[in-house]
């Protein structure tokens, strides 16, 4: 098992230097000159050839990549003399729009993602398969028509759509909760928990309904395999054949996609949600920066996501070993 780990840590690792290289190369080696972006309307000659040498754009592009990967580490500092910034490590860059350590900005950002995804992310898969697998366990009857039918009304209902319903009638209309937002729970719990109820809302109705699919298609799957029939037979109880045998030979490929799911969430991909409720994530700081034109917080938002996923995967693979006793680690 720990030398299964090493290997998934390191194979992570190297996806998500791979990931780096390719992103520098396609923000920075693709675009007619990044100094130009960086100074803005404003530019004359010697301004932009000042921004070559500060940013170390006059270098060669890999020795530039080298020094990006060297500022994460060890710190960078960008131009000479009086007008040096010094950035410290963890260093991605300094912002071209408003010249903030762009870490800084992430990393204060990523509370909002944090509480997003968790509180989504935590009744859509535990509802979604609790819902799924009693419409497996109930094929044909009504509970399964009722899953089925929620599921089908929860994927086609665009997130855009649910979040303008959801405050137009919960905040403006009933007014049963304040306007939502984000609140740091640290300073005020209670307007935290407030504050994200309709963005999680939101966010749990396609996903909850896309589980509930996925659980009941994979339940009938495996309800209908031998070794199911066996138990039964042997006479194990409803409740032990249904929890023990059928939903942990079931789960593994939710587990699958939910470390995904998880991965770009925590990443920012929950931008849309973001967007309708004022939620200051960094999937709104991705939009923003694309719009301002920002390589490196653009960059840093990208590889940001990457980590999120690679890393969530490689959770997702050690607890294949404990959800399902058919894995082993070589």
């Amino acid at each position: 098992m720990t030398r299964y780990l090493i290997r998934r840590l390191l194979s992570a690792l190297t996806v998500i230097a791979v990931v780096s290289l390719v992103t520098f190369l396609i923000f920075f080696a693709l675009p007619s000159d990044p100094a130009v972006l960086a100074c803005g309307k404003a530019c004359t000659p010697d301004r932009i050839a000042a921004i070559h040498h500060s940013l170390g754009l006059d270098q060669n592009i890999f020795v530039q990549y080298g020094n990006y990967v060297w500022g994460f580490f060890h710190g960078r500092t960008f131009g000479d003399g009086g007008n040096a910034v010094h950035c410290p490590a963890p260093c991605l860059g300094i912002s071209f729009h408003d010249d903030s350590n762009v870490w800084d900005t992430i990393w204060g950002r990523f509370p909002a993602d944090l509480s997003l995804a968790l509180g989504a992310a935590l009744v859509f898969l535990v509802v979604g398969v609790a819902l799924g697998l009693t419409a497996a366990v109930r094929k044909g009857k009504l509970v399964d028509k009722v899953a089925v039918g929620f599921a089908l009304f929860g994927i086609s209902l665009p997130i855009y759509f649910s979040a303008l319903i959801l405050q137009f009638f919960v905040v403006d209309k009933w007014q049963w909760l304040p306007a939502p937002g984000y609140t740091n729970i640290t300073d005020d719990p209670v307007a935290w928990f407030q504050g994200l109820i309709l963005p999680w809302t939101a966010l749990v109705i396609g996903s909850m309904a896309y589980y509930t699919r996925l659980t009941r298609s994979t339940s009938l799957e495996v309800m209908g395999e031998d070794y199911i029939r066996t138990a039964r037979a042997k006479g194990l109880g409803r409740r032990t054949v249904i929890l023990k045998h059928t939903l942990r030979s079931a789960i593994t490929p939710i587990v699958t996609i939910f470390g995904m799911d998880f991965g770009t969430l925590i990443g920012g991909s929950a931008i849309i949600t973001e967007t309708a409720f004022g939620i200051p994530g960094i999937g709104q700081l991705a939009v923003q920066s694309v719009q301002d034109v920002d390589l490196p917080v653009i960059m840093a938002t990208s590889l940001f996501a990457a980590t999120a996923v690679v890393l969530a995967n490689v959770v997702v693979d050690v607890l294949y070993g404990i959800i399902d006793p058919r894995v082993r680690y070589a």
